[in-house]
C-alpha cells in the first residue's frame, strides 16, 4: 500500500509541474509603430452579429443531431418493449 501512495504523489507532483510549466507566457514582441490611429476602432456591428451567429451555429447543430439521435433511440427502446411486452403475455 506503500508503494501505491507513493507513485500516487510522484504523479501529483508530475502534474502540477506540468500544470505551472503550461501557465507561462510567450515572449512578446514588438511590432513597429508606423502610423498607430488614437483610438481604437470598434468593429462593426454586422460583422459582430455574424461572428456571433457563426458561433451559435457550430454549438447548434450538434445538439440537433444529438436530439435527432435520442429520438430515433426512445423509438427504438419503445419499439424493444412492445416486443418484450407481447412476448411474455
Amino acid at each position: 500500500m506503500k508503494r501505491w501512495g507513493n507513485w500516487l504523489a510522484m504523479m501529483v507532483g508530475v502534474v502540477m509541474l506540468g500544470l505551472t510549466g503550461c501557465g507561462q507566457e510567450a515572449p512578446k514582441t514588438e511590432a513597429p509603430k508606423a502610423a498607430a490611429p488614437s483610438a481604437p476602432v470598434a468593429p462593426s456591428k454586422s460583422v459582430t452579429e455574424s461572428t456571433g451567429q457563426t458561433f451559435v451555429d457550430s454549438i447548434k447543430t450538434p445538439l440537433d443531431k444529438s436530439r435527432a439521435v435520442e429520438g430515433t433511440l426512445e423509438k427504438a427502446a419503445e419499439k424493444t418493449a412492445d416486443t418484450v411486452k407481447d412476448a411474455t403475455q
